[in-house]
């Protein structure tokens, strides 16, 4: 992945819970979208190995482990493995966790996985079709024969109708203290486009603000569905948050 992407990544490893009222909160909701979903396609939760080939903070691995999944994990960012590996050690769990971009998991000794997870829209990180088709391939190299996918993007679909340039402020409240988490989204072309996160937060000092930014590349559910396609998967098709609990369109493929 592009340089940026890293060192957005790694600039928030130590702050990216405070992008959600409860990080807690999350883990336990996201995980319970996404372990029914892993379950249908592969099987019992103590039965099958999953890997979480883009896993950041640890956000859906903690929550799978505690539902009694094995899980493992990698990301591009050391500084999100670093904090992952704390975050799971002071819960009880000693998950494999290293650092690995999904355009090369070679780097990986476990194979044969029943599924690999690619959740909060990180494929739309990469920059054109062809490193999606190269992620896409490295990512089913690292499945067993029927083993699935299940990835999750924004709904560009919709997205690049409307181009919005500012996501939120939300606003939460820490112990009597305020919080406010901005996006805003620079768009720097048909496609590509820049996104600023702000975390602004009252403390004793005053205010002060965290700023990330990175690029992303709005993807359409046919484009992607045309990737995964030509990297070797099939039975391709989508779940939307009304019928999957998701926050976010979720692709699901099967590995030829």
């Amino acid at each position: 992945m592009a340089s940026n992407v890293k060192e957005c990544y790694d600039q928030l490893a130590d702050h990216y819970h405070l992008i959600f009222e409860s990080w807690d909160a999350s883990i336990a909701r996201q995980a319970a979208a996404i372990g029914p979903i892993l379950e249908q396609e592969c099987g019992p939760a103590r039965t099958i190995c999953i890997l979480d080939c883009a896993c950041g903070i640890g956000t859906q691995v903690l929550g799978l482990l505690r539902l009694g999944f094995a899980v493992s994990g990698c990301d591009l960012s050391p500084r999100a493995i670093s904090r992952a590996k704390a975050e799971a050690a002071k819960r009880g769990f000693d998950p494999n966790l290293s650092v690995a971009d999904m355009l090369d998991l070679h780097s990986l000794e476990t194979s044969g996985f029943d599924a690999v997870i690619c959740m909060d829209n990180a494929i739309p990180h990469l920059k054109s079709s062809e490193e999606i088709i190269q992620a896409a391939g490295e990512i089913r190299s690292k499945l067993r024969p029927g083993g699935s996918l299940i990835a999750s993007i924004r709904n560009y679909d919709e997205l690049l109708a409307q181009r919005p340039i500012v996501h939120g402020p939300t606003f939460y409240s820490d112990e009597g203290s305020r919080r406010v988490v901005l996006q805003v989204w620079d768009w720097l072309g048909d496609r590509e486009y820049m996104f600023h996160l702000y975390i602004t937060r009252e403390t004793v000092d005053g205010w002060r603000t965290i700023h990330a930014a990175s690029t992303y590349r709005a993807i359409l559910r046919h484009e992607l569905a045309d990737a995964l396609n030509q990297a070797g998967f099939e039975n391709i098709r989508w779940l939307f948050p009304v019928d999957s609990g998701f926050y976010q369109p979720i692709v699901l493929a099967s590995a030829v």
